[in-house]
This record gives structure tokens, sequence and C-alpha cells, in this order.
């Protein structure tokens, strides 16, 4: 006697992916050109007078916390810059001379010079980056940077001291923003615009907590060539 095989049952197809929404240009993840870009329409507008130094300040801040492409437009919409150019489309960025001839580094993350029941500092030909983090708790931290090398055309130092201090001394031909407090303490820094549109921006934020964070320039102290440092 012969067994009949059972008819085969056709295997179910597995169901399709769901389509993925297509992300508009506004919604593309911003790179580090991108705000570069931004920044230095920024730089040009304060140096034109279209905008004061705190207008500057809280824009330059929003440049660096945007993660898109959607977040940067509005920061330049009200400036001639922002009505002639658009979003670069998504994809790889293009590479460009920077201008003048100046190198951009691109950045490493943040460095810190710390001091905790002590002292330390950075001086002579050092490489500044896009963020340094000096803390200085029950001690002192001294940056100098009459001869450092800046890879970015617009660099933060993040300062806090905490029962110590923080001494930064910048060149004289440089342009100086500050965005710190003092509480209970002393959170002096010198700001300044330089006349060279090419001048690196310093921008000094942070607080003094029973303790002082102090910039300001050194006569006779200039960075020597501005685009090619």
């Amino acid at each position: 006697m012969t067994s009949e095989k059972p008819p085969a049952v056709p295997l179910a197809k597995p169901a399709a992916p769901a389509p993925v929404p297509h992300a508009g240009p506004d919604s593309v993840r911003a790179s580090d050109a991108d705000r570069d870009r931004i920044a230095d329409i920024l730089r040009e507008a304060l140096a034109e007078g279209r905008l004061d130094a705190e207008e500057h300040s809280e824009r330059i801040e929003s440049v660096y916390r945007a993660k898109t492409l959607g977040e940067l437009e509005p920061l330049i919409r009200d400036l001639p810059a922002g009505q002639r150019t658009a979003p670069p489309p998504p994809g790889p960025a293009p590479h460009h001379s920077p201008p003048h001839g100046r190198q951009v580094m691109v950045p490493e993350g943040p460095r810190n010079v710390v001091a905790v029941f002590s002292a330390a500092n950075r001086a002579g030909r050092w490489r500044i980056g896009l963020r340094t983090v000096a803390s200085a708790v029950f001690g002192s931290v001294e940056l100098d940077l009459t001869e450092a090398i800046f890879d970015q055309p617009y660099v933060t130092i993040d300062a806090t001291a905490v029962f110590g201090s923080v001494e930064i001394k910048v060149p004289e031909n440089v342009t100086v923003r500050t965005g710190g407090t003092g509480v209970l303490g002393s959170f002096e820094v010198v700001e300044m615009v330089s006349g060279d549109p090419g001048a690196p921006v310093i921008m000094v934020k942070g607080a003094a907590v029973f303790g002082s964070v102090e910039a300001r320039p050194v006569p006779g102290k200039a960075v020597r060539n501005l685009r090619n440092a």
C-alpha cells in the first residue's frame, strides 16, 4: 500500500518592511563644516555692525548647539548672506580650500586643563582647538594664548574657578567675547573686536564661585600671521 504525500503548502512571503519616511533638507544632520560656515557669516555681520556683541554671542552659542541644518538656517535668515545662500544639499560636503590658504583642522574634542589643589598652565607654541576646558578648584590655571596656534576661526574657553583662579592671556589683535558669570567671585573679561576680518574669535564663558576668572590682552603680543597661523 502506497501512502500519498500531503500537498505542499506554499510559504508565506515575509512582510515588506515599512517605508522609511523621506527626511527633508532641514532635518539633515549638520556637520562641523556647516557650523563653521554659519559662524563665519555671523562674524562678518558683527564686523559690519549688523549684529551687536550680545546678539553675536547668543547666535554663536546656538550655532555650536545645533544638530540639524534646519536649526542653523534661522540664525542667518535676517542677514544678507542668508538671503543669497541656501543650505547645502544632503550628501558629503565638497572639499574647498579655506580662504587665504588658512588650514582649518578637524576638531578633536575639548582640551582639559585642570588644577585641583595645584597649579596648571599652557603656554608657548601650543595648539588650541575648538573648545578648551579650564577648571581650577582650590588651585590656579593659566592659559597663555599669545603664541598659540589657532586651528579654528572660533574657539571657546569654558573657565570654572571654585575657590581658585583662571587667568587667560590673549594676543591684542584677536576678537574676545564673554558669556560668564561671577557667583560671589570675579569674572572679568576684556572684550575686544579685531580690525582684521581674519582674526580668531575667542569666546570665554563659565563661572567664578568664590574665585576669579580673568582674560586680558597682553600689550605687544599678537598673532603674527592670522591667515597662516
